[in-house]
């Protein structure tokens, strides 16, 4: 791999991996709703997160999905790659290490 493109779909093996830990803070939720407009009171508002099922603030989804299109866009396959589709498992809430 080199900085103008990342792996060809030949040079991947079963077993690659890469990773990317981020610890979301209130500071990225507060950023990514200001920057979205998505001012969903669960993202932003700790009194109101406390009466649902999270219990607590929680991150976007699509905040953490960004974080898996750092890992396929810069490391693996790499530069060129264009992610398309996810799937999200769950609710990552502050100070969650992702």
């Amino acid at each position: 791999m080199n900085n103008q493109h990342g792996y060809y779909l030949e040079d991947l093996t079963i077993g690659m991996e890469s990773s990317y830990q981020k610890t979301i803070t209130e500071t990225d939720i507060d950023a990514f709703a200001a920057l979205t407009g998505d001012t969903n009171p669960v993202h932003l508002d700790s009194e109101y997160a406390a009466t649902t099922p999270f219990k607590a603030r929680i991150a976007h989804g699509m905040l953490s999905a960004g974080l898996i299109s750092t890992v396929l866009g810069t490391q693996l396959p790499g530069p060129g790659c264009i992610s398309v589709s996810y799937t999200h498992l769950r609710a990552h809430e502050t100070r969650e290490d992702l």
